[in-house]
């Protein structure tokens, strides 16, 4: 299995879990390394499978999985020896994730606090739905450009993939159009911010108490 494009990486032959999911992302996953995939291919993408007969594949090689981006030259090629089990399944519109009672409070203090993000912020709305689930705020900015805000209590990575596959599908909507993407949270990891700069996200770092009015600012001695 090689991942071809601005970064090279193999996985060598063994008994492996891929999953191939509805929005076009492949993800390949071993029995180890909790819920974190070996490799993977974000949406949007296309998949090609060549069978022997119809490619020159290597002996032993029953099929050829060929992952494509469509934003970029990366590709995941995938070489299938042997399928011990195969099965699909239709998931269904997700109802997304139900939030804990901070997150719940993060988002409705910052719809209620929305400058908090920058000078001449305007609310949409909260909980704006989409097919893959609710976007937790939509908003405009000053310059009346569609944002749409992810909000975590820790911002990880998963919460950029998050608010990266939300932007994606926004963004085929002419009404919203373009939509640019903040990640909010009490704490971002350093990991997160790499990432979310990379897709030309931003990130913004949200302090709790001051938004509920408990940080008394003047009572600081530092």
């Amino acid at each position: 299995m090689d991942y071809v494009g601005r970064l090279k990486a193999h996985l060598p032959l063994a008994t492996r879990l891929l999953v191939v999911k509805a929005d076009g992302s492949v993800l390949v996953h071993s029995d180890g390394g909790s819920y974190k995939p070996l490799n993977w291919m974000s949406p949007p993408a296309t998949m090609r499978v060549a069978a022997a007969v119809e490619a020159e594949l290597e002996e032993g090689v029953a099929e050829q999985w060929t992952v494509q981006s469509a934003k970029t030259d990366d590709r995941l090629i995938v070489n299938v020896h042997q399928i011990l089990h195969d099965s699909s399944h239709e998931l269904g519109v997700d109802p997304g994730l139900v939030k804990d009672g901070v997150e719940s409070d993060l988002q409705r203090l910052l719809a209620e606090q929305i400058e908090t993000l920058g000078t001449g912020y305007s609310l949409i709305r909260r909980e704006y739905y989409t097919a893959i689930g609710p976007v937790d705020i939509l908003a405009r900015d000053a310059s009346g450009t569609t944002v749409a805000v992810e909000l975590k209590r820790r911002g990880d990575i998963d919460g950029v993939e998050q608010l990266t596959r939300y932007l994606e599908l926004l963004n085929r909507d002419p009404l919203l159009a373009p939509v640019r993407g903040i990640f909010a949270a009490q704490q971002i990891k350093p990991q997160a911010r790499v990432l979310a700069a990379d897709r030309g996200i931003d990130c913004v770092t949200l302090d709790y108490d001051a938004m509920r009015g408990v940080d008394d600012v003047e009572s600081r001695l530092f």
